[in-house]
């Protein structure tokens, strides 16, 4: 059997009790407030499968609520997330789904802030390990494994060009890319992995684009102040 790395060999640092149930769920919770763009005000939670049988027991709800103030899965604080979320002004609210969906550790997560919203569907993959597989309207799928850029844009003709240009000169190298659309030069999102983390003049030069409504950045690995 092979690994990929030595995270996938010892798991990551954590809150117990479960890595896919706890750590995963902290960071699909974190990648959301980070597409967000902002501290969230409300967030509608739906928890699918095996999330939502044990979500209790194994403290999923407080791990993804964790995530949504800002917080790593190895935060004390994450034993006490619905109650540092009231003292915030964060509103939660936890539903089980009732859809079936094909992974069982699931949740799907409404986030509104002051001057934005987003919905995003992602999934617990074992190890801490996760994989965001939807966000808003857009069907996408990456793990948030390393920096990634989320890029809200019209469906124009050299559009996505004119991004990749503007991260060559920032000398940011591509992993991956995948482009989700709701029609043809309708609205569309793409989603840029990069080996490492997009400087911020590069991300605003993004925003910029014509035909760019709002350009996020997903970087679990990146410090927050606490909330």
């Amino acid at each position: 059997m092979r690994f990929k790395d030595v995270f996938s060999i010892i798991g990551p640092a954590m809150i117990g009790p479960s890595s896919s149930h706890t750590a995963g769920a902290a960071r699909i919770g974190r990648a959301a407030r980070q597409a967000l763009g902002e501290p969230p005000l409300e967030a509608d939670i739906a928890l699918y499968g095996s999330f939502a049988d044990t979500y209790r027991g194994h403290g999923t709800d407080k791990a993804l609520v964790a995530g949504l103030l800002g917080h790593a899965p190895d935060d004390e604080r994450l034993r006490d997330a619905l109650a540092h979320a009231e003292l915030a002004g964060l509103q939660v609210s936890i539903r089980t789904g009732r859809e079936l969906e094909p992974h069982p550790n699931t949740a799907s997560i409404a986030l509104r802030g002051r001057a934005s919203s987003v919905t995003v569907k992602g999934r617990s993959i074992g190890g801490g390990s996760i994989e965001l597989i939807a966000v808003d309207r857009f069907d996408v799928r990456f793990a948030a494994a390393q920096p990634t850029l989320l890029i809200f844009h019209e469906d124009r003709p050299g559009t996505v060009a004119r991004i990749a240009a503007i991260l060559d000169r920032a000398q940011g190298n591509i992993v991956s890319m995948t482009v989700g659309r709701q029609s043809r030069q309708g609205a569309a999102l793409t989603v840029m992995e990069c080996d490492q983390a997009v400087p911020e003049e590069a991300v605003a030069e993004i925003g910029r684009v014509a035909g760019v409504s709002r350009v996020r950045t997903i970087d679990l690995s990146a410090e927050e102040a606490d909330t």
